[in-house]
């Protein structure tokens, strides 16, 4: 591989994890002045009108697909965007960023256990370790660290919902692999956008808590930024770049950079004033310990047999 080429998507896999990061802290400041629900309209509308954009510009095809590979495409969509969108906004109303970060986190190890269980293969070990390990970070947080808390199942309700649409996004994220083998990734994103904003549009129509349209009217200048840059930089950036960085580097040494996200959100928290503990800081240590010594171990006993 070109050392120089595999910089540049370092890089840029970095700035992903930045973009993906901050979208936390930034979305809990926005939520300040907007109901969960129209933030995600707002989301869906700026990333789909930005992705149509791209696709016109680099003319690239929608595929004909059957009635059938339509309905799963868009309902795959509808469970693993909409789901993922509605769970961790909502959720981030009533929890902090930092957290939701944390519980995000788990979505590369959560896509292997349901792979696992859906294809009736064992965890290796090494994945047992993270899972493990991974979990025990994630808990100490969301627990504050209070055993009674986690014997007796008490989470913050935030932190239960960021949870759900973190399960949502896993799944989606596993039967996507499938999907991909008949689906070009960029116009799938493009319908996933669309099948999300339908989707939350018909919930916020009967939701008696959000009224998009007042709130847009009235929308700050200041949170208007927070959503332009969570649709455009959290979602469509961060996307655009997440492909050219498992491009050049592979899927699995790209996933170690979701690895820096909670950093990331923790960082970009602390500049808007939003609280991070140092319970939350040992939680992530513990998580990014879990996710990548088993990694670093098997590079080493490669390198070591490639030595031999």
């Amino acid at each position: 591989m070109n050392r120089s080429a595999n910089t540049n998507a370092v890089l840029l896999l970095l700035l992903c994890a930045f973009f993906w990061g901050a979208s936390f802290p930034v979305g809990k400041h926005a939520l300040g002045e907007v109901h969960a629900l129209t933030l995600v309209i707002w989301r869906f509308a700026i990333a789909a009108a930005c992705l149509f954009a791209f696709i016109k510009w680099k003319r690239i095809p929608i595929p004909e697909l059957k009635a059938k590979q339509w309905l799963w495409v868009v309902g795959v969509s509808i469970v693993g965007v909409g789901g993922l969108n509605l769970g961790l906004f909502t959720g981030l109303a009533q929890t902090n960023a930092s957290n939701g970060a944390l519980i995000m986190a788990l979505s590369p190890l959560t896509t292997s256990l349901i792979g696992s269980l859906l294809q009736r293969k064992l965890l290796t070990r090494g994945a047992v370790f993270s899972l493990v390990v991974c979990l025990s970070g994630v808990l100490l947080v969301l627990t504050n660290g209070e055993l009674k808390r986690l014997l007796s199942f008490e989470f913050n309700h935030g932190d239960q919902i960021i949870f759900l649409g973190m399960l949502c996004w896993s799944l989606y994220t596993y039967l996507t692999q499938g999907i991909s083998r008949w689906m070009p990734m960029i116009p799938y994103t493009f319908i996933g956008m669309l099948a999300g904003l339908g989707v939350i549009s018909v919930v916020a129509a009967f939701s008696a808590e959000a009224h998009p349209v007042q709130e847009s009217l009235a929308i700050s200048q200041i949170v208007l930024a927070d959503l332009l840059f969570i649709g455009v930089f959290g979602t469509v950036g961060g996307y655009l770049l997440w492909i050219s960085g498992v491009k050049q580097l592979g899927a699995a040494n790209a996933s170690l950079f979701f690895n820096f996200v909670p950093i990331f959100a923790a960082l970009t928290a602390v500049t808007f004033g939003q609280n991070v503990a140092s319970l939350q800081l040992l939680g992530m240590a513990i998580v990014i310990s879990g996710l990548l010594l088993p990694r670093l171990t098997h590079w080493r006993q490669q390198r070591f047999a490639r030595m031999g």
